[in-house]
C-alpha cells in the first residue's frame, strides 16, 4: 500500500519538533518543517510522481527528496527513528497537549526532569511550572486543563477524577426512581484507586434506564438481557445490571467483591438467596460484617470469623494537616493563610513542610531561609494559639541516602519528612540503599511517598516493602500514605504488614494549596482498603498527642 502525503508530512513535522526539543540545528529544523508544509499543499500524491521529479519539487529539494523516496520505498524515515529512540515516549506524547510547543517541552524534560504527561499534571498541581521562564499561572492552568481533558479520553481513570461524576449520576438515578433498589457496586464501591468503569446493581427496568440516559444525552453502547452499558461526555463507561428484587442484595454482595475474595467466600460459605441486606448475608454465614473496601483480600474473611473488625479510619478522624507546602517553596498560599484555613476547617494543627535546599526546582529553603521561616512561625503561633504550627521540612534524600542539611539544622525542626525527588530511575538495590540510609538518620521522622509512584504515569522505583517496613519499625519512622490521588503512596496493600510491625502510618495531603487539604479524603479511602484505624494514623493524633510525639522523638 502506497504511503500517503499526509503520513509523509506528519513524519517530517514530528522530526522537526523532536529536533527542536533536543536543541538540534535550527536550519535543519526549519527545512524539515517547511518540507512538511509543502507536502501538505501538494494536490498530487507523491507515490504517483516519478521519483526523479520529486527531487525538484519546490519547497522540498534534493536532500529531503531522497528521504521522501526512502519513505516511499521502505515506509521509514531513518532520522526520525533515530531521534524517537533517544526520546522518552512520554515526552513525545506531550506534543499532543495544546499549549505545549517543542521549546516548552524541552524545558519540561531537560530542566524539570519530567518525562510523562502524568508527571507534568502533578507538577502543575504543585505550581512547579511557574518557577520556570515562559510558564506563567495562566499557561500552567491551561496546560493542566488540557492534560485533564486528554487523560479522560484514555479509558483508565483515577478514582478522584471520576468520583464527582459517578456520585452525581447516582444522585439523579435515586431522584428519578424513588423507592427503587439502586446501588453502586464493583471497583468504585471497593474504592480502588484506578477505575475502568462504574457499575450499578438495580431493579429499575432496563427500558426505563435506557429512556433516562437518552434524555440525559448519554449513549447506549450495549444492551443485552439484564445488562446495559452506557457512555457519556466524560467517556466513562457506566454498567447497569438489572436484577429481580429477591436477588438484589446477593448480586450487590457478589459484584462488590474482588475475584479472589469471592472465590474464597464461595469455597467457605453457602449463600442463601433472598437476603434483605448485605448484613444478613454475613449473619447467615456466621461471621462479622466486612465493609466493601476490605473485600479485596480474602484474609479479611478469616479475620471477620474470629472477631468484629476494627472501625476503619474516616476523614473526620484526621486532626491535623501534616505535609504541606507554602509559598516559601512551591505552594500557592502563605503560612498564615494555610493555618487560618486549617482553623476554619476544624483542624487543630498544621505541619508546614516546605521543600529543602536541594529542591532548586521547587524554590527549596536555604539554611538562612529556614531560620527566617522558624522565626515567622513562632510569631504566628503566639497569635493563633491554641492552634499550633509545627516546624517541618520535606528534606530531599540525596543519591547516597544522606539528607540535604547538616545535623544542627535538622535538629531545629519538629518533624523531618525524608523523600526522594531526583534520580528516580534506580535499581531496587540502589533505591533500597538510599531509603534505608535515610531511615537510619536519627532526624528522619516520616518517610515520604516511599516509592515515588504517580498512578497511571510512573511506576516508581522498585523497593522491598517488607525490608523497608522492618527498617521503619526498628528506627521508629512513620510511613506516609501520601493522599494526593496521583500518588496514594504507600500502597494500601502493605498497610496490614506495617501495622503488624507496629509502624505508624500518616495520611498526609502533600498540599500545595488550601484546596489540597481535601486530598485527605482520597487518602482515607485508600487507607480504609488497607484496614487502617485512626489509632494507628499519626495525623489522627490530637494536638496534645502530637506535641508529645514531637517532644519524645526530639529527646
Amino acid at each position: 500500500m502506497a504511503v500517503s502525503n499526509e503520513v509523509i508530512a506528519e513524519s517530517f513535522t514530528l522530526l522537526s519538533k523532536l529536533m527542536d526539543i533536543h536543541g538540534e540545528n535550527p536550519f535543519k529544523i526549519k527545512s524539515y518543517a517547511a518540507a512538511a508544509f509543502s507536502i501538505d499543499r501538494l494536490t498530487e500524491e507523491l507515490s504517483a510522481i516519478p521519483r526523479e521529479k520529486i527531487l525538484s519539487i519546490r519547497g522540498i529539494g534534493p536532500s529531503i527528496g531522497k528521504q521522501i523516496i526512502g519513505i516511499l520505498d521502505t515506509g521509514e524515515l531513518p532520522p526520525l527513528l533515530e531521534i524517537i529512540g533517544k526520546t522518552p515516549p512520554g515526552v513525545i506524547e506531550m506534543l499532543r497537549i495544546k499549549g505545549l510547543g517543542p521549546k516548552k517541552i524541552s524545558t519540561v524534560w531537560k530542566e524539570m526532569e519530567i518525562e510523562s504527561i502524568g508527571e507534568l499534571m502533578y507538577a502543575c498541581n504543585e505550581n512547579r511550572l511557574m518557577l520556570y521562564k515562559g510558564f506563567g499561572e495562566k499557561t500552567q492552568n491551561n496546560i493542566r486543563d488540557t492534560i485533564s481533558f486528554y487523560l479522560r479520553s484514555q479509558g483508565s481513570y483515577l478514582f478522584a477524577e471520576v468520583e464527582g461524576f459517578v456520585l452525581s449520576i447516582h444522585k439523579k438515578l435515586r431522584e428519578t426512581f424513588p423507592g427503587q433498589h439502586i446501588a453502586m457496586s464493583g471497583a468504585f464501591r471497593r474504592q480502588l484507586e484506578i477505575l475502568n468503569q462504574a457499575s450499578w446493581i438495580t431493579c429499575v427496568p432496563a427500558g426505563d434506564l435506557t429512556g433516562f440516559f437518552k434524555e440525559q444525552n448519554f449513549t447506549v453502547e450495549e444492551e443485552k438481557p439484564g445488562v446495559l452499558l452506557i457512555s457519556g461526555s466524560e467517556n466513562m463507561k457506566l454498567q447497569f445490571e438489572v436484577v429481580p428484587p429477591d436477588s438484589f442484595y446477593y448480586r450487590l454482595f457478589e459484584t462488590s467483591c474482588s475475584e479472589a475474595f469471592l472465590e474464597k467466600w464461595t469455597e467457605t460459605y453457602q449463600t442463601i438467596p433472598g437476603a434483605d441486606s448485605e448484613e444478613m448475608i454475613f449473619r447467615q454465614a456466621g461471621i462479622h460484617f466486612i465493609p466493601a473496601p476490605l473485600r479485596e483480600d480474602p484474609v479479611w474473611i478469616s479475620k471477620a470469623g474470629k472477631a468484629p473488625l476494627p472501625a476503619l479510619i474516616q476523614f473526620s478522624d484526621v486532626k491535623g494537616i501534616i505535609h504541606s507546602h507554602s509559598n516559601w517553596s512551591d505552594g500557592l498560599h502563605n503560612i498564615e493563610e494555610m493555618a487560618k484555613a486549617c482553623i476554619e476547617q476544624g483542624f487543630k494543627y498544621l505541619v508546614i513542610s516546605d521543600h529543602s535546599k536541594s529542591a532548586f526546582y521547587a524554590n527549596g529553603l536555604s539554611e538562612d531561609r529556614v531560620r527566617e521561616q522558624h522565626h515567622y512561625v513562632d510569631e504566628l503561633n503566639a497569635r493563633l494559639a491554641p492552634f499550633h504550627i509545627f516546624k517541618s521540612i520535606e528534606s530531599d534524600i540525596l543519591n547516597d541516602g544522606r539528607l540535604d542539611y547538616s545535623d544542627p539544622v535538622l535538629a531545629t525542626f519538629d518533624l523531618v519528612i525524608a523523600s526522594v525527588h531526583s534520580n528516580l530511575k534506580m535499581s531496587e538495590e540502589k533505591a533500597m540503599s538510599r531509603l534505608l540510609t535515610a531511615i537510619e538518620n536519627p532526624y528522619t521522622r516520616i518517610l515520604g511517598h516511599p516509592t515515588g509512584r504517580l498512578l497511571l504515569s510512573r511506576a516508581g522505583y522498585p523497593v522491598d516493602h517488607r525490608v523497608l517496613i522492618d527498617a521503619c519499625a526498628t528506627h521508629q519512622v512513620v510511613i506516609e500514605l501520601n493522599a494526593h490521588p496521583r500518588r496514594l503512596d504507600m500502597d494500601w496493600r502493605w498497610i496490614q504488614y506495617a501495622l503488624e510491625k507496629n509502624v505508624l502510618i500518616s495520611v498526609d495531603p502533600d498540599a500545595h494549596t488550601i484546596a489540597g487539604y481535601h486530598d485527605i479524603h482520597y487518602g482515607t479511602l485508600a487507607a480504609q482498603k488497607g484496614g487502617l484505624t485512626a489509632t494507628h494514623n499519626l495525623s489522627s493524633f490530637s494536638l496534645k498527642q502530637m506535641k508529645a510525639f514531637v517532644s519524645k522523638r526530639k529527646a
